[in-house]
């Protein structure tokens, strides 16, 4: 049985998915992005990545694997999380006074198998269009 934190989480769970955020914001970095915020904690759940690319606010959801299956992770995003990151943007940007701005969802798939040292990221900009009665901005 996995030991139990304080997330519903194991820890290994957890360790791996933190390692692989840290190599999306470093790989969004490179881009020439800024990464505004990461772990943001709301009352929805909790966005990975805030950054901005130029103008645009982008909300990025990383998603990982160990295996070299680079798509799977990436179609795990389905209308249901696709409803749930909208709603998380729209209470980020609300608490934020930032409600008339751009924004987007992008999607950083994270390929990390046991034997390597550096994972394979794979970037989806504007992976999907804000979903709900309170569409945002783009």
């Amino acid at each position: 049985m996995p030991i139990i934190g304080l997330s519903r989480w194991p820890v290994w769970r957890r360790w791996f998915g933190g390692r692989a955020e840290r190599a999306a914001a470093k790989f969004l970095r490179r881009k020439g992005y800024r990464v505004l915020a990461r772990n943001v904690v709301l009352p929805p759940g909790e966005l990975d990545i805030v950054a901005l690319d130029d103008r645009t606010i982008v909300f990025a959801e990383v998603r990982s694997t160990e295996g070299p299956d680079i798509e799977r992770p990436v179609l795990s995003v389905d209308a249901t999380k696709q409803r749930k990151l909208t709603d998380l943007a729209l209470a980020y940007l609300q608490r934020h006074r930032l409600l008339g701005h751009n924004a987007r969802f992008d999607i950083l798939a994270v390929s990390w198998p046991a034997n390597r040292r550096q994972p394979t990221v794979v970037h989806y900009p504007d992976a999907f269009p804000a979903v709900g009665r309170f569409q945002m901005f783009s």
